[in-house]
């Protein structure tokens, strides 16, 4: 997958398409990512010891990994990834300008 737990991405298609966020999570089995404000679901809760109220709470669902890019860290546009090879290791690199998106 081209994005990582972490990662600020920008949704490039969909209801969402514009919006900004970090990925809070990464399903790579199912190709897809939990990102920060992105597809708000409203969803039925019972009331339980956690929620003693119950009601309609609302929280993120995952989207297609297709559907997102990871933003350039220098002009923080959207970009495609790269990977090449530094000191041995395979890192993610941003197409648009050259940098280097893995710690």
């Amino acid at each position: 997958m081209h994005v990582k737990k972490g990662d600020k991405v920008q949704v490039i298609s969909g209801k969402d398409k514009g919006k900004q966020g970090v990925v809070l999570a990464a399903f790579p089995k199912k190709n897809r990512v939990l990102v920060e404000g992105v597809n708000i679901v409203k969803k039925h809760a019972k009331p339980s010891q956690v929620n003693p109220q119950g009601g309609i709470i609302s929280k993120e669902a995952p989207i297609h990994v297709s559907n997102v890019m990871p933003l350039d860290p220098k002009t923080g546009t959207p970009t495609r990834v790269g990977y090449k090879l530094v000191d041995g290791k395979k890192v993610r690199y941003a197409k648009k300008s050259g940098e280097i998106l893995d710690k």
